[in-house]
């Protein structure tokens, strides 16, 4: 049963909508949260504003009953004594909450007119300099008499009006409508009289117009924006992975078929997608050279165990009959040839495994010295070229293999002369076994190394392997991070060369090495030593 958002369109749909939802609620919250304290904050403006102009009446002084109030609709207004008894408030109020004075009626009319101030005298002036009247006669400037007791009062000044004390919400009922007001209070002293407290107020509907608009804008454009976020990242995700299905069901088939020529349909772009139809064509490629190397392998073993087992079967059904016909050295010459040939088999088996070489540190000049001591019935005698010591890291057994399965193909091919020598080039240790053979055509030196490939002056099995000794040595050498190759030696015959990183700590890395040196940490490898056996 399939689960619900079990594809990557439908997951990365969902995740993205769901990105995209928090962000736009959070932005909402935001937005009227922002929008709400702007416009309260607008209409507090206000109310402090109007309940300004109240007290500066107040202030001037204007009689409480003469204040010209805002209308109740708009800014409805309250002014009480101290004690909060309502003095006057403006016209049409039904019902007020949130000045604190639910009152909307005074319990006695106002008054109308303003309280006289009271008179300050300014006292009598005894200065002899001052004896003017009100002509400004200076004729009796010595006259020191001067009276300036008369009923003189200096001017009446204006009231002190505070600022605003504080601010409330509430609602006011006018003309049968109920609505929101923030109210604004502060408190005025007039000339005569006060303090009084004034309370104006500054409609809400407004700002609960706005912040309900921008609600509703919000709750049927939040969840169509989700809907078109989700269905265009569906169709952008879907048309993305197109070409992966394509891949799918390509490797589906080809995995039915079984057929490894067919490849997967790759994209004209220069994304992610096209770089995994390179890669899994890459990989079909590799993958489709390494059965038919597989294939051609079982097909060339096959062929190169029946020739020695039918021979091998026709000397004994031989002998069975005419036990004085048995070829005895022939029998064993056959059996040895089968024992190597499996072992090679075998070797290349676990080197397709991918075996790994070991770590030991092997001095090569030793294990020269040792090989070449050892080849008392060769053909033509090696010359080794050995002076003091070049460890690598690896299978000091493997590397034996090597050495041993080169020389044997330098006494197969060489005329008169067989040489081994090792040299140090920087931190590599490079082997080099050569003879003056007729070498190996340049057009060839890359096939002696494929598996089961022999040249034409090596098609004689008494002659040379099964063609298997190369491709091992090259493996070997891959493994143990070198290289072998094959090029002209000084005497017109082959020169094979076995490049080694030289193992860390080498006490004289400068010196030149002994022949023989092997490849650090080579993996088992058996170089039969066929020229392109």
């Amino acid at each position: 049963m399939r689960r619900p958002f079990s594809s990557v369109r439908s997951r990365a749909a969902l995740a993205a909508t769901a990105v995209v939802a928090v962000a736009l609620v959070a932005a909402a919250f935001a937005l009227l949260f922002a929008l709400r304290s702007n416009l309260s904050g607008q209409a507090q403006g206000q109310a402090d504003q109007y309940s300004n102009e109240v007290a500066l009446q107040i202030a001037k002084p204007v009689p409480i009953g003469d204040l010209d109030l805002p209308d109740s609709e708009e800014h409805p207004t309250q002014v009480t004594d101290a004690k909060g008894r309502l003095l006057i408030a403006s016209e049409g109020l039904e019902k007020i909450t949130g000045t604190g004075v639910p009152a909307v009626r005074p319990a006695s009319p106002p008054p109308t007119t303003a309280p006289t101030p009271t008179p300050t005298p300014v006292g009598d002036d005894d200065d002899d300099d001052s004896g003017g009247d009100d002509s400004g006669d200076d004729s009796g400037g010595d006259d020191d008499s001067g009276d300036d007791s008369d009923d003189d009062t200096t001017d009446p000044t204006d009231g002190e009006v505070s600022k605003a004390g504080g601010h409330r919400d509430g609602s006011v009922t006018a003309d049968g409508r109920t609505a929101d007001f923030r109210f604004s209070t502060r408190q005025v002293t007039g000339l005569a009289g006060g303090p009084y407290i004034v309370h104006t107020g500054a409609s809400l509907e407004p700002q609960q117009s706005a912040v309900g608009a921008a609600k509703i804008a919000m709750l049927v454009g939040v969840p169509a924006l989700l809907v078109v976020v989700g269905g265009v990242t569906w169709l952008v995700t879907r048309r993305a992975l197109r070409p992966v299905e394509g891949i799918r069901r390509e490797m589906a088939a080809i995995t039915a078929s079984e057929d490894l020529t067919r490849r997967v349909p790759e994209p004209d772009t220069h994304d992610e997608v096209a770089k995994l139809a390179r890669t899994t064509n890459e990989t079909l490629t590799a993958l489709e050279a390494s059965v038919d190397r597989q294939r051609r392998f079982v097909a060339d073993a096959s062929h190169e165990l029946r020739s020695p087992i039918a021979s091998l079967r026709t000397q004994l059904e031989v002998g069975e009959a005419h036990p004085e016909l048995l070829d005895v050295p022939g029998a064993v010459a056959d059996t040895v040839r089968l024992q190597q040939l499996a072992a090679d088999l075998l070797l290349l088996a676990r080197l397709d495994a991918g075996e790994h070489a070991g770590r030991t540190r092997v001095d090569l000049a030793a294990l020269v010295r040792e090989e070449v001591s050892q080849r008392s019935t060769d053909r033509i005698p090696v010359t080794p070229d050995v002076r003091g010591s070049a460890e690598v890291a690896g299978s000091r057994g493997q590397l034996a293999r090597v050495l041993g399965n080169l020389l044997d193909n330098a006494q197969r091919h060489a005329a008169g002369e067989v040489r081994a020598t090792v040299r140090r080039e920087g931190g590599r240790v490079v082997l080099a076994v050569s003879d003056d053979g007729a070498g190996v055509p340049e057009e060839e030196r890359e096939r002696i190394f494929e598996r089961f490939v022999r040249l034409d002056d090596a098609r004689s099995r008494d002659d040379g392997g099964a063609g298997l000794g190369l491709a091992i040595a090259r493996d070997v050498a891959h493994r143990h991070g070198g290289t072998l190759d094959v090029g002209r030696a000084e005497a017109g015959g082959a020169l094979f060369e076995l490049r080694l990183p030289a193992a860390v700590g080498d006490p004289d890395p400068d010196r030149p090495v002994a022949a023989g040196a092997s490849a650090l940490g080579a993996t088992p490898a058996q170089v039969l030593g066929d020229r392109g056996e």
